[in-house]
C-alpha cells in the first residue's frame, strides 16, 4: 500500500467548497484526492493535498470545532506540512461562526499564534479591498447574498464579521502592502503580531495579490482561506502545474443535474436549461411536508426522459419564494426534507444508470455524496472557475461516476449544458 505524500492537508467546511480547493490545487500541479468527512484508515492512494470535506458551515459550533479538530488529526497522520482551513468565497457564516471558533480551535491545536483570513477568489469576482469583501462590483451584503436562506450576510466589512465571531483580535494587511511582495507581507506580519493581533484579513483584488502573497505563507501551520489562496501555495513545495495532475477515466452512462440551491447563479442556469427546452421538474417543498413521496414521483419523471440527454430536478426558487416556505415550515426544517429528497432523487438516478452528475449548491452536494455512499474521489480539469469535474466509486457506480459538486454562486448562465460538453471533449 502506497502512503500518501501529504505536502498540504486541507479541511472544507462544506464539500462543494472542498471541491472549489481542490480545483485550483489541481491546476497549479497537485494531484489530489478529496475525502468525504474523516477517514477511518490512511490514505490508499498517492496525492500532493489531501481535502477533508466536512458539511460543518452551519452546524452547531462545538460540533463543527470537533469535527475540524478530528480532520486535523487525520492529516497531521498522513503528514501534511502545512494546514488549510477552506470556507466560502462570501464569508458564510451566521454571527456566532463557525469560521471563527473553528479558527481559534485549529490555531491552539497547532501551537501556532498567527493566522490570515481571506475568501477572495478573483476568478470568481470575489475581491478583498480595505477589509470588504466585493462579489462582482457591489459590496457582500448587496450582492443577494443579504437573501441566503441560512448564512444570510449583511456586513460586508471582513475585520468586524470575524471579530465578532473570536476572542482572538483581528487586524488588517491592506492592499497597499500586499503590492509590495512577500517581504513587506511578512514585516507587516510580524508587527501585527507585535500588536497582539492573531487573525489579519488579507486584501487581494486580483490573482497577482494572491501570488505575491502566497510565498509569504510558507511555513505559516495554519491558513485561512476561501480558495484562492491556494494558487500561490504549490510552487512552496516545488510543484509547478501539469495537465497530468487533472487527468480522469473517459466518461460514460446517461446525464443528469439535482439543484438545490437557491442562489442568484443557480436561479440562472437552471432557466438557462428550461429556455434551451429540456427536461426539468421542480420539486415542491410543501407536498415534501405533506407526505408525498416526492422521490418516487421525480424518479418516475425521469426515466421518460433519460435516455433522451440530461435531465433536470431542482427546488430552486426566488427569495421571495424560499421565505414564504421557511415562514410555513421553519427554515431548519424545509433545508433537510429539501437536501434529504434530493440526495433520494440522486441516488436513484444513478441506481438507473447515471454516471454523469452535476450537483448544485453546497449544503444539497454533502446530502448527495453521502446518499450515494461516496468516500473519496479524484479531482479532474475546471468547467468554470472554482468547479471541477470528478471522478468516484460509489456502491451502486462501481465502474466509476464523473461527478461535479457546484457551489450555488458559481458557473456560467450556461454552466450545466457546457459541463456535459466538456466531458465529452
Amino acid at each position: 500500500m502506497t502512503r500518501a505524500r501529504a505536502l498540504l492537508g486541507c479541511i472544507a467546511d462544506d464539500f462543494t467548497g472542498a471541491t472549489d480547493l481542490a480545483n485550483n490545487l489541481v491546476r497549479a500541479g497537485m494531484r489530489v484526492v478529496q475525502a468525504m468527512g474523516v477517514p477511518k484508515a490512511p490514505l490508499d492512494t498517492e496525492a500532493d493535498a489531501i481535502v477533508v470535506a466536512l458539511k460543518s458551515r452551519t452546524i452547531p459550533k462545538d460540533e463543527a470545532i470537533a469535527q475540524s479538530l478530528e480532520a486535523l488529526k487525520w492529516l497531521q497522520a498522513q503528514g501534511a506540512e502545512q494546514i488549510y482551513f477552506k470556507y466560502c468565497s462570501t464569508f458564510d457564516s451566521t454571527a456566532a461562526g463557525n469560521i471563527g471558533p473553528v479558527t481559534d480551535a485549529l490555531m491552539q491545536a497547532l501551537g501556532t499564534d498567527f493566522t490570515i483570513a481571506t475568501p477572495a477568489f478573483p476568478d470568481n469576482k470575489r475581491t478583498v479591498f480595505k477589509g470588504y469583501l466585493f462579489v462582482g462590483d457591489v459590496l457582500l451584503n448587496e450582492s443577494g447574498m443579504q437573501n441566503h436562506p441560512l448564512t444570510p450576510m449583511t456586513d460586508p466589512n471582513l475585520v468586524r464579521v470575524l471579530q465578532a465571531q473570536t476572542e482572538s483580535r483581528v487586524g488588517l494587511i491592506d492592499h497597499s502592502v500586499v503590492a509590495q511582495g512577500e517581504a513587506a507581507i511578512r514585516a507587516c506580519i510580524d508587527q501585527l503580531k507585535a500588536e497582539g493581533v492573531r487573525m489579519a484579513v488579507v486584501d487581494a483584488v486580483s490573482n497577482a495579490d494572491l501570488l505575491r502573497l502566497g510565498p509569504a505563507l510558507k511555513g505559516m501551520p495554519l491558513v485561512t482561506a476561501g480558495s484562492g489562496v491556494a494558487i500561490g501555495l504549490p510552487g512552496n513545495f516545488g510543484v509547478t502545474p501539469s495537465n497530468e495532475a487533472a487527468r480522469l477515466p473517459a466518461a460514460q452512462g446517461l446525464q443528469a443535474i439535482v439543484s438545490g440551491s437557491c442562489s442568484v447563479a443557480t436561479n440562472q442556469q437552471v432557466m438557462d436549461f428550461i429556455k434551451a427546452g429540456k427536461p426539468a421538474l421542480a420539486i415542491d417543498p410543501l407536498r415534501i411536508a405533506a407526505g408525498v413521496d416526492v422521490a418516487a414521483e421525480a424518479l418516475a419523471w425521469a426515466e421518460g426522459h433519460i435516455g433522451n440527454g440530461p435531465v433536470l430536478v431542482y427546488s430552486t426558487a426566488e427569495p421571495s419564494a424560499v421565505r414564504a416556505i421557511q415562514g410555513k415550515l421553519g427554515s431548519e426544517k424545509a433545508g433537510a426534507m429539501v437536501e434529504d429528497t434530493i440526495a433520494a432523487i440522486a441516488r436513484g438516478l444513478v441506481q438507473r444508470g447515471v454516471r454523469q452528475l452535476i450537483v448544485a449548491g453546497g449544503e444539497t452536494s454533502g446530502a448527495c455524496v453521502q446518499a450515494l455512499g461516496v468516500t473519496q474521489m479524484r479531482i479532474g480539469a475546471q468547467i468554470d472557475p472554482g468547479v471541477p469535474w470528478c471522478h468516484a466509486v460509489a456502491p451502486d457506480a462501481k465502474d466509476g461516476l464523473h461527478i461535479t459538486l457546484k457551489s450555488g454562486n458559481f458557473g456560467s448562465t450556461d454552466f450545466f449544458t457546457k459541463a456535459f460538453a466538456q466531458l465529452q471533449a
